[in-house]
C-alpha cells in the first residue's frame, strides 16, 4: 500500500469520524454496563499427585517422557486395575459422579447453615441483571418450550434410578443444573509434570472451596473403590470361610474338651478311638482354620498395598480475590470492537455509495 492510499484511507476516516466516535462510544457504554452488572466469580483449586502402591506417579511423567521418544504408552498401566489419570475428566463429568457432587453442601452467606448444591441453584440462587435480561430475550423461545415440557414431567426428584437396568433419567432442572456444575468444575491432568489440578468457580468463594474439596475427595474414592476392588473381593472371600472355620473350629474344640471332662477316667477303646476322632477333626479344622488366618491377614496387607496414594501439593484454599470479571478487559474489548464496527461502517457506506453512483452514471 503506497503513501497515497494511507492517506485516502486516512482521509476517509477523519470524514467518518462522527459515526465513528458515535458507534465506539455505544459500544464503550456497553462495555461498561458488562462490567458493572457481570457478577463477581470466585476460584478455587487443589493440586494433587497420584501415586501407586510403589509411591511413584501413575504413569504421568513416564508417559511424556516416553512421547518424546517415540513411544506410546496410552494403552499400559501401572496396575491391572489402575484408571488412567487421562480418564479422571470422564469420571468427572459421568452422571455418577455429578449426582453426588450435587449433593455437596456448601456455605452461602446470608443463609444459615449449609445448604446442598441443588437446593442453592433451584431455590437460592438469583441470576444476575445480564443474565436476567439474556434468559426473558434471547432465551424467551428455550424458557417456554422448557417450562411447557416440565408440566409434562411427573416426577418426585431430578433423577429417578432403573434398579433392575441401572438406568437414570435426569429431568429438565436436573440437565440444567448438571450444565451448571460442568460450567463450574474442572479437571486438568498436567501428563508433563504429572498432577491433577481441580477447580471451581462460583459467585460465592467459601463455596467454590467446599466444591472443590468434595470433588477432590470424591475422585479419590472413586479411584481407590476401583483400584482396591478385586482385592477387597478376595478379602471378603477369605474373611466369610474364615467366619465359617471359626465356627465349626469352636465347635470341635466345645466338643472335644465336653468329650475329654466326661471321659478322662475311661481306658475304654471305644472311648479312645472316639477321642482320636475328635482329636482329628480338631486338627484338621484347626489347621485349615489357621491357614485362612495366615490368609486373611495377608490379605488385609494386599489391601493397604493396592490402596492408592494422594499426594496434596496444593490443599484447597478460600478465594480472597475474584478471578471474574476483569473489567478493565471487558471495557477495552468492547471499546476496540466499537472502534473497528465504526471504521467499518465509514468504509462499507463509502463502498456503498460509490456502488450507487457508478450504478446511476451507467443508467444515464
Amino acid at each position: 500500500m503506497d503513501i497515497l492510499a494511507i492517506v485516502t484511507h486516512l482521509k476517509t476516516i477523519w470524514m467518518g469520524r462522527r459515526n465513528i466516535i458515535k458507534i465506539t462510544l455505544l459500544f464503550m457504554i456497553i462495555g461498561i454496563f458488562i462490567a458493572l452488572f457481570t457478577p463477581k466469580k470466585y476460584t478455587a483449586s487443589t493440586v494433587i499427585v497420584p501415586q501407586t502402591s510403589g509411591g511413584s506417579a501413575v504413569g504421568l511423567k513416564l508417559g511424556g517422557l516416553a512421547a518424546i521418544a517415540g513411544v506410546d504408552l496410552s494403552g499400559m498401566s501401572s496396575g491391572e486395575s489402575e484408571i488412567s489419570p487421562r480418564l479422571y475428566p470422564q469420571i468427572l463429568n459421568s452422571i455418577t459422579f455429578q449426582k453426588e457432587l450435587l449433593k455437596t453442601r456448601l456455605t452461602i452467606k446470608g443463609i444459615e447453615g449449609k445448604v446442598t448444591y441443588q437446593k442453592y441453584y433451584l431455590e437460592i440462587h438469583k441470576l444476575g441483571v445480564l443474565a436476567t435480561i439474556k434468559k426473558y430475550t434471547i432465551g424467551l423461545p428455550k424458557l417456554i418450550l422448557g417450562s411447557l415440557k416440565a408440566k409434562k414431567e411427573v416426577t418426585s426428584s431430578n433423577y429417578i434410578t432403573d434398579t433392575e437396568s441401572k438406568i437414570f433419567k435426569v429431568s429438565t432442572e436436573g440437565k440444567q443444573l448438571i450444565k451448571t456444575l460442568q460450567n463450574e468444575i474442572s479437571l486438568n491432568v498436567n501428563k508433563k509434570e504429572g498432577y491433577i489440578l481441580i477447580s471451581s468457580t462460583m459467585s460465592e468463594p467459601i463455596a467454590a472451596a467446599e466444591l472443590t474439596l468434595a470433588a477432590q475427595e470424591l475422585l479419590q474414592k472413586y479411584i481407590i473403590d476401583f483400584k482396591i476392588s478385586k482385592s477387597k473381593d478376595k478379602l471378603n472371600f477369605i474373611q466369610e470361610r474364615y467366619l465359617e472355620k471359626e465356627k465349626e473350629f469352636k465347635d470341635i474344640q466345645a466338643k472335644l474338651a465336653s468329650y475329654q471332662d466326661q471321659n478322662q477316667f475311661s481306658n475304654s477303646s471305644r472311648a479312645k478311638t472316639k477321642l482320636t476322632e475328635y482329636q482329628a477333626a480338631y486338627d484338621l479344622i484347626f489347621d485349615v482354620y489357621s491357614e485362612l488366618a495366615n490368609q486373611l491377614e495377608a490379605q488385609q496387607i494386599q489391601v493397604k498395598e493396592d490402596t492408592p496414594v494422594f499426594t496434596i501439593l496444593q490443599p484447597v484454599l478460600i478465594p480472597l480475590e475474584k478471578s471474574a470479571p476483569n473489567k478493565l478487559i471487558i471495557l477495552i474489548s468492547w471499546t476496540f470492537l466499537g472502534l473497528i464496527l465504526g471504521v467499518g461502517k465509514v468504509f462499507t457506506s463509502l463502498f456503498f455509495n460509490s456502488l450507487k453512483n457508478s450504478w446511476e452514471k451507467q443508467k444515464n
